[in-house]
């Protein structure tokens, strides 16, 4: 198993490398070309330029969170097939470079969504929160001035400022474009890039729509046990698996998170697990807490003991964290809150072992 946190690179990220190889337990990073557009092509050398950053700070480049997926792709248009195409060359040189994890999503339009990106907790930290209520009352098109007032001056991933203008458009292409629909665009999408991905031994692992049901009137596929179980069957291959999200999946109360992560049609193809808490007011309303359990709905032990007994040995990492100790960074990716994750899950990673003996 190997222990990272997420990172955007020098130019986008607050967080340096050093600070990071400094948390004891933490073997690597997982990032990103963020600014090459979505769609594109990734040149081997830009990937070899990003490997050699991090390898040079003592770390190893351990998945890419993630290679985005054109929406032509999701919505099943014609010119799908060249943004398919310029996908497999991305995972081609992926594999060239000795890169063989991808995280990815597949959800319409929108990445994750919130609607505080600093709410002030009764510690006087501040997290990321949802309120279903307040979404309900938005429109679209707002959501991005929203994220982007909030957001610190960093560009959020999936909230890039580019792609406010096209929201409208890319509304109306999706009509038409229901929950069947685009669940069978994944496989199609799935079955062409598989033969890539057994070649150059590379993971894909499709993160939980975030939160886990319908946003703006989107459809949303990767949302419960059910929906796991059926991704996993839409291609055989052991490299079409999945980002276990805590947060993500756990949004809607009625996943059991043990239950799921311990599923045999699911267990086997967990590739990549994101950890964090949260606390409920009500359904469709939470805030992000620190990892203790304590401190939110969610039994972080139960969730570490269950990739323990499926002897998970994939890529692991703390999600978002809250901003503590009056550090401005980007929204859930500080490193003072994701340090202390790390050393919490590590705790509670050593102790289960120890005591299986």
């Amino acid at each position: 198993m190997d222990m990272t946190l997420r990172w955007f690179g020098s130019k986008h990220d607050s967080v340096t490398l050093d600070q990071i190889k400094q948390i004891p337990g933490v073997t690597g990073v997982v990032s990103s070309l963020h600014d090459i557009p979505v769609g594109e092509a990734w040149k081997f050398e830009d990937i070899l330029k990003l490997k050699k950053e991090v390898e040079d700070s003592g770390l190893k480049l351990i998945g890419i969170e993630s290679v985005n997926i054109h929406e032509d792709i999701k919505i099943g248009l014609p010119s799908r097939e060249q943004y398919i195409e310029n996908y497999k060359v991305s995972l081609e040189n992926l594999g060239k470079a000795d890169v063989h994890m991808v995280c990815y999503n597949f959800m319409p339009i929108f990445d994750w969504t919130r609607t505080d990106l600093a709410m002030v907790l009764e510690d006087g930290s501040t997290a990321l929160a949802y309120d279903e209520n307040i979404i309900k009352d938005i429109k679209p098109e707002t959501m991005f001035e929203r994220m982007e007032k909030e957001s610190g001056g960093f560009v959020l991933p999936g909230w890039e400022p580019n792609r406010r203008d096209e929201i409208m458009g890319l509304f109306e292409k999706y009509k038409g474009v229901t929950a069947e629909k685009l669940m069978q665009n994944l496989k199609y999408f799935l079955d062409a890039i598989m033969p890539v991905c057994e070649k150059y031994q590379i993971k894909m692992a499709i993160h939980p729509d975030d939160p886990a049901w319908s946003v703006f009137g989107l459809p949303r596929i990767v949302t419960s046990e059910k929906a796991l179980e059926e991704i996993a069957s839409l291609n055989e291959s052991i490299y079409n698996g999945f980002t276990l999200c805590s947060g993500s999946l756990g949004s809607n109360l009625k996943n059991n998170l043990p239950e799921i992560i311990r599923n045999p049609k699911i267990s086997k193809k967990i590739h990549f697990a994101h950890l964090r808490n949260m606390k409920f007011e009500t359904d469709g309303v939470f805030h992000e807490s620190s990892h203790l359990s304590s401190d939110g709905n969610f039994d972080m032990y139960e969730i570490v003991k269950a990739l323990e007994d499926i002897n998970f040995d994939g890529v692991v990492r703390p999600d978002h964290g809250r901003m503590i100790w009056g550090e401005q960074a980007r929204p859930g990716y500080g490193l003072y809150d994701r340090a202390l994750g790390v050393a919490y899950l590590n705790g509670l990673w050593e102790a289960i072992r120890k005591n299986k003996k």
